[in-house]
């Protein structure tokens, strides 16, 4: 077999995209000017679509805290926490997470795929039972294949679903590991945290929360949708990422149990993989404590995302679920979403183009997510650039307004 054949499922993918401009892939942003906008294609684009929650990416205090680690502690670590040691700088973010959150145990990982790969591959073993959402980021499913533990999945937010799941299990639903994500990335859903969290403790099951889109969103401090919930007692395992809310590279677990260290003794990506430079911890320790100490940041972010919000769902577009700082909107084809999303792009407008399978339920979504740092006038421009692209979707609008 031939590299070309070994390669031609990923040629395919590429292929369906149609138009070499309707490939994300191919985008290269020329310049950084901000965090909220960059040149692409040397015309000044503003960034919806980018993570960028609190905004925080070119904050002066992230910055700087940055920049010390870097001048102070080199550029690297150039090697794992377990062959070359851990740095200051690691052990005391791991104190502050564990801190905020009021627990004995926390521990850091170099990105936040490897957060969850870590947790899963280091606690599951072969025949374990796992029940997980079915919207899981892929990283989950991933942590839960390598395992070799026995995964299935419940039905998207459906806590009656999950019961139903645990119910089949038996006796082996106690100890099972149930797994759901606070703030789902591509539909800009909630789940329903509490009542996952009660069915799980009522069946003996652990419980796992993935917060990497919600941290810093949700939650009267920040801490997340567990905080909303009230749930921050009762669940197991909570993981996140540096690379949404706290503007760097990196991931983190706490947990209410102090076993949790013992990870670092089998978790393999936390054991083979080079630890977190000292100027991504040094940015999200910053970040973190803006987190802590800035509580305008989210109320700038959730201002901005009900502006969106409604100004897209007054301009007739179906938006895939209530206000978050995810706004989803439907199109009705793989070929109309590379239309509008090459259209936007040529208004100045970024942002993701989800397709199958990757966008879930087979649908086709062009995913805003908003950011503290945007300005209403942006929120406007984007508004106006949708409005321009699609006037079909004005034309729905108009027309329910009417009928109404």
């Amino acid at each position: 077999m031939s590299i070309s054949d070994r390669f031609a499922e990923l040629a395919h993918l590429r292929d369906a995209l149609g138009a070499e401009e309707a490939d994300p892939t191919r985008i290269v942003m020329e310049r950084i000017l901000s965090s909220t906008e960059a040149m692409i294609g040397n015309r000044p684009t503003i960034l919806v679509g980018t993570n960028n929650y609190l905004g925080l990416t070119f904050d002066p205090a992230v910055l700087e805290a940055a920049s010390a680690a870097l001048h102070e502690q080199g550029s690297g670590t150039t090697g794992s926490r377990m062959a070359n040691g851990s740095f200051a700088c690691h052990a005391a973010l791991e104190r502050a997470f564990a801190d905020f959150y009021g627990v004995p145990s926390a521990m850091v990982f170099s990105t936040g795929y490897q957060t969850n790969l870590g947790l899963l591959m280091g606690i599951l073993r072969p025949g374990d039972k796992v029940v997980l959402d079915s919207h899981s980021h892929a990283c989950i499913y991933d942590g839960c294949r390598i395992s070799g533990a026995d995964f299935l999945a419940f039905r998207h937010n459906d806590p009656e679903d999950l019961r139903k799941r645990l119910r089949r299990l038996g006796d082996e639903a106690k100890g099972a590991l149930v797994i759901a994500e606070g703030l789902y990335s591509m539909l800009g859903d909630t789940a329903p945290l509490a009542e996952l969290c009660a069915i799980a403790k009522e069946y003996g099951a652990w419980f796992m929360v993935d917060e990497a889109h919600s941290f810093g969103v949700y939650g009267e401090r920040g801490l997340g949708l567990c905080e909303e919930a009230g749930i921050l007692d009762q669940v197991d395992f909570i993981t996140g990422t540096f690379s949404k809310s706290l503007a760097s590279l990196g991931g983190f677990c706490v947990s209410r149990h102090p076993e949790l260290q013992l990870l670092r003794y089998g978790s393999r990506p936390y054991i083979f993989t080079a630890s977190p430079s000292p100027a991504s911890i040094g940015a999200a320790a910053a970040a973190l404590e803006a987190v802590r100490t800035r509580p305008e940041l989210k109320a700038n972010l959730w201002a901005n995302a009900t502006r969106l919000h409604d100004g897209l769902s007054a301009a007739g577009y179906e938006l895939a679920a209530p206000v978050s700082p995810v706004i989803a909107v439907r199109v009705p084809s793989r070929e109309e979403g590379a239309r509008i999303w090459n259209a936007l792009m040529e208004h100045g407008v970024y942002v993701n183009l989800v397709l199958p399978p990757a966008a879930p339920e087979g649908a086709a979504l062009l995913r805003c997510s908003l950011s503290a740092a945007h300005s209403f006038d942006q929120i406007d421009a984007i508004i106006a650039a949708f409005k321009t692209v699609a006037p079909e979707a004005a034309t729905r609008a108009a027309q329910s307004t009417a009928a109404q």
